[in-house]
């Protein structure tokens, strides 16, 4: 992420960077929008959606692939990666920015030694039944096409493409029972909507 941030000024739209390393997967792509910072949020959700399709094509069929508001990926219910944005300090949400970076993390296995249990809530790949041949370079491949086809899909019609399968794949959370839930195409945020309240939980809130 920190690469591709650096990078970013100079080298422009479609830069990726990614690491290479054996417990975990990490790339970030540099995007130069062309809507305001704020509508332009949408490329986290279009990044969660393109990752979660990524696992779902190369993981094993029974794999529950979900995510949790705003900005993680959940494997069978528990935190396995997270999604990343990155913007010009600075930048007003009505302003279009120069570049905006968008990031992905997975983790792939645990570290030699680790004990089950040790970290409730928290998995990884290897532990739900995916193929060791599922690696960094793998998923950074694969999340990069379904990026490209969520990127065309908001081109061409709009916030909904990104919005839908995003909601349909989040997790449901205490706060968000009974309520209609949609997300704000101007800036990202999840909308609740119940007995004619609505109220908005922006990105940055867990």
């Amino acid at each position: 992420m920190a690469r591709a941030v650096a990078l970013a000024p100079e080298q422009g739209a479609g830069t990726l960077a990614w690491v290479g390393a054996l417990r975990r997967a990490e790339a970030a792509v540099v995007l130069e929008p062309e809507l305001p910072l704020g509508a332009a949020r949408l490329a986290l959700h279009a990044a969660a959606n393109a990752l979660a399709d990524a696992l779902v094509a190369l993981g094993p069929p029974e794999a529950a692939v979900g995510l949790r508001w705003p900005d993680r990926l959940l494997l069978n219910g528990a935190a396995c990666g997270r999604l990343r944005l990155a913007a010009p300090p600075g930048i007003a949400e009505e302003t279009v920015p120069d570049w905006l970076v968008v990031g992905m993390e997975l983790r792939l296995a645990f570290p030699e030694g680790h004990e089950p249990g040790l970290l409730p809530g928290e998995t990884a790949l290897a532990e739900e039944g995916f193929d060791p041949e599922v690696d960094g370079p793998a998923l950074t491949a694969a999340w990069a096409r379904h990026l490209m086809a969520q990127f065309d899909a908001w081109q061409s019609r709009g916030a909904a493409p990104v919005a839908e399968p995003f909601l349909a794949r989040l997790e449901e959370t205490p706060a968000m029972r009974g309520a209609r839930r949609g997300i704000d195409p101007a800036s990202g945020a999840l909308v609740l909507e119940r007995d004619g309240a609505r109220q908005r939980i922006g990105m940055e809130a867990a």
